[in-house]
């Protein structure tokens, strides 16, 4: 009878097991109907509150907003050198020397020459007042029948030639007065000064250098100001339409990718560049720097904000089906989303507006805490990722 028992015992054992083996086939069996039924939905998202922003991105460099390259005017040695790389110079501070002395000279020899010519003019003056004595007397004279009529008119071209001689000299005074403020001018461009504010960045002349300004100006050094950095950005062709003088913007940097500049667009100049037979266009951001974190040739990625909702219902992209044609969608675009209810998965029409390329803002269609159905891998292709911007 124990024997029996235990063979009982064995059997309803094998019995279990064999119901629970056929259940879990059945099981699975239901779960691969479901997922037939629903191709490539197979993953959730649940429905919650956030930020979202409509972006065009773009790669771009950073440059000085105003800099100015400082050259010499006047050829010659360049004897000193006051600044280099790095320092701040206010405007009118000196920056570098040429040699003075040839135009010491000519400054020295156009002095020498006008006076001398004002000597001249002096000399001639004396003549003019004499000749115009002897002119007078002899007028008086020819009354009296003292002087030929010959004298009298000889008497006056000497007056009038000693004139026309002092205006020649007086001519003369003039054009060596320009010349001698010529030379002036030249000496004073010996001594090159600062044009604006700003921070010494290049040093392209070194000390015992011939400068030959002649044809070009050759640059001594290159002020910029660094407190102001611009950023040229390369929009593509497709995205330069929605961009324009105002709008906001922001950057990242290779060195600090999770931090935002923030900045404006000044301008989208007109002329595109093609590289590759790609059409590109710049825009150019002003940027604040005064903290000097910003350098001059960095890369960065810069965020064209279209748009901005804050605080509102965020669905992700990859639920957006097929569009759908809705009238009363005139404040957002339809789509067909699967959403999972207590009763299955249904199918819902869902409005939403603004968008990047990973979530947009639901208007209309979803609450907070809804679930949605993702494509899951293998199933439709999802939209496709981009490096986004760092979180809000």
């Amino acid at each position: 009878m124990t024997a029996a028992f235990s063979r009982s015992r064995k059997l309803a054992g094998w019995f279990l097991l064999l119901l629970i083996l056929l259940g879990g086939v059945a099981w699975y069996h239901m779960q691969a109907d479901e997922q037939a039924a629903q191709p490539g939905l197979a993953t959730r998202a649940t429905i919650e509150r956030g930020d979202v922003e409509e972006l065009v991105t773009a790669q771009g460099k950073l440059e000085t907003r105003e800099y100015v390259d400082v050259g010499a005017q006047v050829s010659g040695q360049l004897k000193r050198v006051h600044v280099e790389i790095g320092d701040v110079v206010k405007k009118g501070q000196l920056l570098a020397e040429i040699d003075p002395r040839v135009y010491e000279a000519r400054v020295q020899a156009d002095e020498a020459r006008l006076r001398t010519l004002r000597a001249q003019l002096a000399e001639q003056q004396a003549q003019i007042r004499f000749a115009k004595r002897v002119y007078e007397r002899n007028r008086r004279l020819i009354a009296e029948q003292a002087v030929s009529q010959e004298a009298l008119e000889d008497s006056e071209t000497n007056w009038k030639v000693a004139e026309a001689r002092a205006g020649s000299l007086a001519a003369q005074i003039e054009e060596a007065q320009s010349t001698l403020d010529g030379d002036r001018t030249n000496l004073n461009f010996t001594k090159i000064f600062a044009p604006i504010d700003g921070t010494v960045v290049l040093q392209s002349a070194q000390e015992g250098q011939t400068l030959n300004a002649v044809q070009s100006a050759p640059v001594i050094v290159q002020l910029a100001d660094l407190d102001r950095m611009t950023v040229r950005a390369q929009v593509a062709e497709a995205d330069v339409m929605r961009i324009g003088p105002g709008q906001a913007a922001y950057f990242t940097t290779l060195g600090a990718m999770d931090e935002r500049w923030q900045g404006t667009v000044r301008q989208v100049l007109p002329s595109p560049e093609v590289i590759n037979e790609v059409v590109l266009y710049n825009a150019l951001i002003d940027v604040d720097n005064t903290d000097r974190r910003l350098m001059t040739g960095m890369s960065v990625q810069v965020f064209f904000v279209l748009g901005r909702a804050e605080d509102v219902p965020l669905v992700p992209i990859a639920a957006l089906r097929e569009r759908v044609d809705d009238a009363e969608a005139a404040d957002g675009e339809a789509y067909a989303v699967q959403v999972q209810t207590a009763a299955g998965v249904a199918s819902r029409v869902v409005r939403v507006g603004i968008r990047n390329r990973r979530v947009a803002a639901v208007v209309d269609g979803l609450a907070v805490g809804d679930q949605v159905l993702l494509p899951a891998p293998g199933g439709p292709a999802a939209t496709p990722m981009m490096r986004m911007p760092p979180r809000l």
